[in-house]
Protein backbone atom coordinates (compact mmCIF):
# COMPACT_ATOMS: atom_id res chain seq x y z
CA UNK A 1 0.00 0.00 0.00
CA UNK A 2 2.79 2.75 0.93
CA UNK A 3 4.77 1.85 -2.32
CA UNK A 4 1.85 2.56 -4.38
CA UNK A 5 1.22 5.99 -2.69
CA UNK A 6 4.08 7.09 -3.06
CA UNK A 7 4.04 6.06 -6.71
CA UNK A 8 1.10 8.16 -6.49
CA UNK A 9 2.83 10.80 -5.45
CA UNK A 10 5.29 10.74 -7.44
CA UNK A 11 3.25 11.14 -10.51
CA UNK A 12 1.09 14.07 -8.98
CA UNK A 13 4.10 15.48 -8.19
CA UNK A 14 5.73 15.50 -11.70
CA UNK A 15 2.50 15.67 -14.10
CA UNK A 16 2.55 19.04 -11.45
CA UNK A 17 5.98 20.14 -11.54
CA UNK A 18 6.04 19.56 -15.41
CA UNK A 19 2.77 21.69 -16.48
CA UNK A 20 3.43 24.05 -13.69
CA UNK A 21 7.02 25.00 -15.28
CA UNK A 22 5.56 24.64 -18.88
CA UNK A 23 3.37 27.69 -17.77
CA UNK A 24 5.67 29.65 -15.54
CA UNK A 25 7.78 30.25 -18.18
CA UNK A 26 5.55 30.26 -21.25
CA UNK A 27 2.72 33.01 -19.92
CA UNK A 28 5.57 35.38 -19.26
CA UNK A 29 5.67 35.78 -23.10
CA UNK A 30 2.04 37.13 -23.02
CA UNK A 31 3.18 39.96 -20.73
CA UNK A 32 6.11 40.75 -22.88
CA UNK A 33 3.95 40.44 -26.38
CA UNK A 34 1.97 43.00 -24.50
CA UNK A 35 4.18 45.38 -23.49
CA UNK A 36 6.18 45.26 -27.02
CA UNK A 37 2.58 46.10 -28.53
CA UNK A 38 1.58 49.41 -26.47
CA UNK A 39 5.32 50.14 -26.05
CA UNK A 40 7.94 49.51 -28.61
CA UNK A 41 7.11 52.57 -30.50
CA UNK A 42 8.21 55.05 -27.63
CA UNK A 43 10.87 53.25 -27.21
CA UNK A 44 12.15 53.34 -30.77
CA UNK A 45 11.14 56.86 -30.83
CA UNK A 46 13.70 57.65 -28.13
CA UNK A 47 16.22 55.99 -30.15
CA UNK A 48 16.76 52.85 -28.52
CA UNK A 49 18.36 50.15 -30.20
CA UNK A 50 16.24 47.15 -30.91
CA UNK A 51 18.55 44.63 -29.70
CA UNK A 52 18.85 46.65 -26.29
CA UNK A 53 15.16 46.40 -26.26
CA UNK A 54 15.68 42.57 -26.62
CA UNK A 55 18.17 42.49 -23.81
CA UNK A 56 16.06 44.80 -21.29
CA UNK A 57 12.92 42.39 -21.93
CA UNK A 58 15.35 39.53 -20.63
CA UNK A 59 15.89 41.60 -17.41
CA UNK A 60 12.45 41.80 -16.55
CA UNK A 61 11.72 38.47 -17.19
CA UNK A 62 11.94 37.36 -13.69
CA UNK A 63 9.14 40.35 -12.46
CA UNK A 64 6.94 38.76 -15.28
CA UNK A 65 7.57 34.85 -14.15
CA UNK A 66 6.61 36.70 -10.62
CA UNK A 67 3.36 37.34 -11.66
CA UNK A 68 2.98 34.61 -13.02
CA UNK A 69 3.70 32.22 -10.37
CA UNK A 70 -0.35 31.99 -9.31
CA UNK A 71 -1.66 31.40 -12.52
CA UNK A 72 0.77 28.74 -13.63
CA UNK A 73 -0.49 26.76 -10.43
CA UNK A 74 -4.06 27.58 -11.18
CA UNK A 75 -3.22 25.64 -14.59
CA UNK A 76 -1.00 23.31 -13.41
CA UNK A 77 -3.33 21.88 -10.74
CA UNK A 78 -6.53 22.23 -12.80
CA UNK A 79 -4.39 19.85 -15.84
CA UNK A 80 -3.70 17.42 -12.99
CA UNK A 81 -6.66 17.04 -10.76
CA UNK A 82 -8.86 16.88 -13.57
CA UNK A 83 -8.06 14.54 -16.24
CA UNK A 84 -7.45 12.43 -12.81
CA UNK A 85 -11.09 13.10 -12.42
CA UNK A 86 -12.14 12.35 -15.88
CA UNK A 87 -10.27 9.34 -16.50
CA UNK A 88 -11.34 7.92 -12.84
CA UNK A 89 -8.26 7.45 -11.24
CA UNK A 90 -9.48 9.75 -8.13
CA UNK A 91 -12.45 7.39 -7.42
CA UNK A 92 -9.56 4.26 -8.09
CA UNK A 93 -7.39 5.86 -5.60
CA UNK A 94 -10.63 6.47 -2.83
CA UNK A 95 -11.70 2.96 -3.59
CA UNK A 96 -8.14 2.16 -2.33
CA UNK A 97 -7.71 3.66 0.32
CA UNK A 98 -6.41 6.95 -0.54
CA UNK A 99 -8.57 9.91 0.75
CA UNK A 100 -8.68 13.71 -1.40
CA UNK A 101 -6.80 15.23 0.95
CA UNK A 102 -4.31 12.69 0.79
CA UNK A 103 -4.07 12.37 -2.83
CA UNK A 104 -3.46 16.12 -3.33
CA UNK A 105 -1.18 16.47 -0.16
CA UNK A 106 2.07 16.13 -2.54
CA UNK A 107 0.81 19.48 -4.24
CA UNK A 108 0.27 21.30 -1.09
CA UNK A 109 4.33 20.11 -0.04
CA UNK A 110 5.23 21.80 -3.82
CA UNK A 111 2.95 24.90 -3.13
CA UNK A 112 5.02 25.74 0.28
CA UNK A 113 8.43 24.98 -1.33
CA UNK A 114 7.17 27.19 -4.70
CA UNK A 115 5.86 30.32 -2.09
CA UNK A 116 9.72 30.10 -0.70
CA UNK A 117 10.94 30.16 -4.02
CA UNK A 118 8.56 33.02 -4.96
CA UNK A 119 9.52 35.07 -2.01
CA UNK A 120 13.57 34.83 -3.18
CA UNK A 121 12.28 36.09 -6.79
CA UNK A 122 10.81 38.60 -5.17
CA UNK A 123 14.41 40.08 -4.20
CA UNK A 124 16.32 39.08 -7.37
CA UNK A 125 13.15 41.14 -9.58
CA UNK A 126 13.21 44.67 -8.72
CA UNK A 127 17.27 44.44 -9.16
CA UNK A 128 16.60 43.14 -12.65
CA UNK A 129 13.49 45.78 -13.30
CA UNK A 130 15.78 49.13 -12.53
CA UNK A 131 18.60 47.08 -15.50
CA UNK A 132 15.85 46.74 -17.35
CA UNK A 133 14.10 50.90 -17.00
CA UNK A 134 17.77 52.23 -17.54
CA UNK A 135 17.84 50.12 -20.63
CA UNK A 136 15.13 51.11 -22.27
CA UNK A 137 15.30 54.61 -21.31
CA UNK A 138 12.51 54.35 -18.50
CA UNK A 139 15.18 55.55 -15.98
CA UNK A 140 18.39 57.38 -16.28
CA UNK A 141 21.16 55.46 -15.21
CA UNK A 142 21.92 55.30 -11.91
CA UNK A 143 25.17 57.14 -11.44
CA UNK A 144 27.74 55.83 -9.61
CA UNK A 145 28.63 58.69 -7.50
CA UNK A 146 27.46 61.64 -6.19
CA UNK A 147 29.59 64.95 -4.82
CA UNK A 148 28.98 68.04 -2.90
CA UNK A 149 25.53 67.10 -1.37
CA UNK A 150 23.40 67.14 1.86
CA UNK A 151 21.16 64.75 3.01
CA UNK A 152 18.79 64.96 5.90
CA UNK A 153 18.58 61.22 7.63
CA UNK A 154 15.81 59.33 8.43
CA UNK A 155 17.63 60.34 12.48
CA UNK A 156 16.44 63.93 11.74
CA UNK A 157 20.71 64.83 11.08
CA UNK A 158 22.16 66.90 8.57
CA UNK A 159 24.60 65.25 6.45
CA UNK A 160 27.10 66.74 4.04
CA UNK A 161 29.92 64.90 2.00
CA UNK A 162 32.09 66.11 -0.63
CA UNK A 163 31.72 63.02 -2.67
CA UNK A 164 29.65 59.46 -2.36
CA UNK A 165 30.98 56.70 -4.46
CA UNK A 166 29.21 53.57 -4.83
CA UNK A 167 31.95 51.34 -5.77
CA UNK A 168 33.54 51.31 -2.98
CA UNK A 169 30.60 52.56 -0.87
CA UNK A 170 32.69 55.29 0.54
CA UNK A 171 32.01 59.27 1.43
CA UNK A 172 34.97 61.72 2.25
CA UNK A 173 34.77 65.05 4.04
CA UNK A 174 31.81 63.69 6.12
CA UNK A 175 30.53 66.41 8.40
CA UNK A 176 27.45 65.16 10.52
CA UNK A 177 25.09 68.11 12.12
CA UNK A 178 22.96 67.14 14.82
CA UNK A 179 20.66 69.26 16.14
CA UNK A 180 19.04 68.87 20.31
CA UNK A 181 15.48 67.78 20.19
CA UNK A 182 15.23 69.89 23.78
CA UNK A 183 17.03 73.45 24.86
CA UNK A 184 18.60 71.82 27.35
CA UNK A 185 20.82 69.24 25.23
CA UNK A 186 23.93 69.61 22.76
CA UNK A 187 24.77 70.67 19.41
CA UNK A 188 26.94 67.73 18.22
CA UNK A 189 29.03 68.62 14.94
CA UNK A 190 30.80 64.95 13.54
CA UNK A 191 33.47 65.28 11.05
CA UNK A 192 35.57 62.68 9.30
CA UNK A 193 37.78 62.93 6.44
CA UNK A 194 35.89 59.39 5.12
CA UNK A 195 33.04 57.21 5.83
CA UNK A 196 33.09 53.65 4.67
CA UNK A 197 30.03 51.50 4.58
CA UNK A 198 30.63 47.78 5.92
CA UNK A 199 27.22 45.26 5.19
CA UNK A 200 25.80 44.41 8.70
CA UNK A 201 27.02 46.68 10.71
CA UNK A 202 26.97 50.24 9.01
CA UNK A 203 29.26 53.41 8.12
CA UNK A 204 32.89 53.77 10.04
CA UNK A 205 34.00 57.24 9.74
CA UNK A 206 38.08 57.55 9.63
CA UNK A 207 40.22 60.40 10.98
CA UNK A 208 37.98 62.83 12.58
CA UNK A 209 36.26 64.46 15.62
CA UNK A 210 33.57 64.99 17.33
CA UNK A 211 32.43 68.71 18.76
CA UNK A 212 29.54 68.92 21.39
CA UNK A 213 28.25 72.54 22.21
CA UNK A 214 26.10 73.12 25.07
CA UNK A 215 23.88 75.49 26.10
CA UNK A 216 25.49 76.66 28.71
CA UNK A 217 28.62 77.54 26.19
CA UNK A 218 30.60 75.07 27.41
CA UNK A 219 32.59 72.61 24.66
CA UNK A 220 33.82 69.36 24.57
CA UNK A 221 35.83 67.75 21.82
CA UNK A 222 36.56 64.05 21.12
CA UNK A 223 38.94 62.92 18.40
CA UNK A 224 38.92 59.60 16.84
CA UNK A 225 40.93 57.21 14.45
CA UNK A 226 37.66 55.17 13.56
CA UNK A 227 34.03 55.52 15.07
CA UNK A 228 31.16 53.46 14.70
CA UNK A 229 28.31 55.94 13.06
CA UNK A 230 25.10 53.89 14.29
CA UNK A 231 22.74 56.49 13.92
CA UNK A 232 22.98 56.46 10.06
CA UNK A 233 21.30 53.58 8.68
CA UNK A 234 20.72 54.60 5.24
CA UNK A 235 22.79 52.43 3.07
CA UNK A 236 24.81 54.26 0.23
CA UNK A 237 22.41 53.73 -2.71
CA UNK A 238 19.51 55.51 -0.43
CA UNK A 239 21.94 58.52 -0.06
CA UNK A 240 21.29 59.19 -3.91
CA UNK A 241 19.54 61.89 -5.30
CA UNK A 242 17.08 59.92 -7.57
CA UNK A 243 14.14 57.81 -6.15
CA UNK A 244 13.03 54.54 -7.50
CA UNK A 245 10.09 53.12 -8.89
CA UNK A 246 8.56 50.95 -6.37
CA UNK A 247 9.28 48.07 -8.98
CA UNK A 248 12.77 48.67 -8.51
CA UNK A 249 12.98 48.24 -4.98
CA UNK A 250 13.52 45.27 -2.19
CA UNK A 251 11.04 44.68 0.57
CA UNK A 252 13.82 45.75 2.92
CA UNK A 253 14.06 48.84 0.54
CA UNK A 254 10.14 49.28 0.52
CA UNK A 255 9.86 49.68 3.89
CA UNK A 256 12.53 51.92 4.97
CA UNK A 257 11.39 54.26 2.11
CA UNK A 258 7.53 54.16 3.17
CA UNK A 259 8.84 55.14 6.67
CA UNK A 260 10.59 57.83 5.19
CA UNK A 261 7.85 59.45 3.24
CA UNK A 262 5.24 58.85 6.21
CA UNK A 263 7.90 60.94 8.39
CA UNK A 264 7.91 63.44 5.91
CA UNK A 265 3.85 63.98 5.84
CA UNK A 266 3.83 62.02 2.27
CA UNK A 267 0.89 59.45 0.86
CA UNK A 268 2.55 55.82 1.97
CA UNK A 269 -0.51 53.71 0.55
CA UNK A 270 0.86 52.67 -2.65
CA UNK A 271 4.18 51.99 -1.53
CA UNK A 272 3.12 49.74 1.68
CA UNK A 273 0.58 47.96 -0.26
CA UNK A 274 3.20 47.24 -2.79
CA UNK A 275 5.68 46.17 0.13
CA UNK A 276 2.94 43.67 1.21
CA UNK A 277 2.14 42.35 -1.78
CA UNK A 278 5.72 41.57 -2.69
CA UNK A 279 4.45 38.47 0.01
CA UNK A 280 1.02 37.99 -0.45
CA UNK A 281 1.29 36.99 -4.64
CA UNK A 282 4.06 34.28 -3.17
CA UNK A 283 2.05 32.79 -0.81
CA UNK A 284 -1.49 33.09 -3.41
CA UNK A 285 0.67 29.87 -5.22
CA UNK A 286 -0.06 28.18 -2.18
CA UNK A 287 -3.81 29.14 -1.40
CA UNK A 288 -4.39 28.61 -5.26
CA UNK A 289 -3.62 25.29 -4.91
CA UNK A 290 -5.94 24.53 -2.37
CA UNK A 291 -8.41 26.33 -3.60
CA UNK A 292 -7.64 24.92 -7.22
CA UNK A 293 -7.50 20.58 -6.48
CA UNK A 294 -11.57 20.59 -4.80
CA UNK A 295 -12.71 22.77 -7.70
CA UNK A 296 -11.19 20.69 -10.53
CA UNK A 297 -12.63 17.54 -9.39
CA UNK A 298 -16.20 18.95 -8.61
CA UNK A 299 -16.85 17.78 -12.17
CA UNK A 300 -16.12 14.75 -14.41
CA UNK A 301 -17.84 16.42 -17.19
CA UNK A 302 -14.82 18.26 -19.61
CA UNK A 303 -12.15 17.87 -21.11
CA UNK A 304 -9.39 20.55 -21.82
CA UNK A 305 -12.08 22.94 -22.11
CA UNK A 306 -13.38 22.57 -18.71
CA UNK A 307 -9.72 23.33 -17.52
CA UNK A 308 -9.52 26.13 -19.61
CA UNK A 309 -12.63 27.47 -18.36
CA UNK A 310 -12.34 27.14 -14.79
CA UNK A 311 -8.92 28.10 -14.78
CA UNK A 312 -9.46 31.30 -17.06
CA UNK A 313 -12.61 32.36 -15.40
CA UNK A 314 -10.76 31.69 -11.24
CA UNK A 315 -7.87 33.98 -13.16
CA UNK A 316 -9.70 36.58 -14.06
CA UNK A 317 -11.74 36.20 -10.66
CA UNK A 318 -8.71 36.62 -8.69
CA UNK A 319 -6.88 40.04 -10.79
CA UNK A 320 -9.73 41.51 -10.26
CA UNK A 321 -9.89 41.62 -6.77
CA UNK A 322 -6.25 42.09 -7.05
CA UNK A 323 -6.59 45.03 -8.34
CA UNK A 324 -9.84 46.46 -7.05
CA UNK A 325 -8.04 45.90 -3.41
CA UNK A 326 -4.73 47.15 -4.50
CA UNK A 327 -6.52 50.33 -5.76
CA UNK A 328 -8.21 50.87 -2.41
CA UNK A 329 -4.78 50.41 -0.84
CA UNK A 330 -2.98 52.52 -2.93
CA UNK A 331 -5.48 55.23 -2.25
CA UNK A 332 -5.60 54.92 1.48
CA UNK A 333 -9.27 53.76 1.52
CA UNK A 334 -8.32 50.25 2.99
CA UNK A 335 -5.26 49.50 5.25
CA UNK A 336 -2.34 48.01 3.23
CA UNK A 337 -1.93 44.94 5.03
CA UNK A 338 -5.61 44.01 4.18
CA UNK A 339 -5.76 45.14 1.02
CA UNK A 340 -2.76 43.17 -0.01
CA UNK A 341 -3.92 40.02 1.40
CA UNK A 342 -7.90 40.17 1.08
CA UNK A 343 -7.87 38.09 -2.57
CA UNK A 344 -6.05 35.55 -0.82
CA UNK A 345 -7.89 35.66 2.27
CA UNK A 346 -11.24 35.38 0.05
CA UNK A 347 -9.58 32.29 -1.96
CA UNK A 348 -8.40 30.69 1.06
CA UNK A 349 -11.80 30.73 2.78
CA UNK A 350 -13.17 29.14 -0.88
CA UNK A 351 -10.93 26.34 -0.93
CA UNK A 352 -10.56 25.48 2.01
CA UNK A 353 -14.75 25.14 2.06
CA UNK A 354 -14.50 23.34 -1.37
CA UNK A 355 -12.02 20.81 -0.09
CA UNK A 356 -15.03 20.25 3.01
CA UNK A 357 -17.85 19.40 0.59
CA UNK A 358 -15.15 17.23 -1.21
CA UNK A 359 -16.12 12.93 -1.10
CA UNK A 360 -13.44 11.73 1.02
Amino acid sequence: MRVRIRILDRFLAWTFLRLFTLFVLGAPLLFVVGDVTENLDRYLDRGVPFDQVLISYAYQYPQFVFWAFPIAALLATVFTIHPMTTHREVMAAKAGGVSFHRLTAPLLLIGILLTGAGLVLAEVAPRANQVAAELRGDRERQQAWRNNFVYITDSGQSLSARRLTLADNRMVGVVLQEFPQNSEGPTRNTRAEEAEFHEGYGWMLLNGSVRQFHPDGREMTVRFDHALLRSLVERPEDLMDRPRDEDEMTYAQLQRFGERLQRSGGDVGRTFTKKEQRLAIPVATLVIILFGAPLATSSRRGGAAFGIGVSLATTILYLMLFRFSGALGYAGTLDPRLAAWIPNLLFLAAGLVLLKRVRT
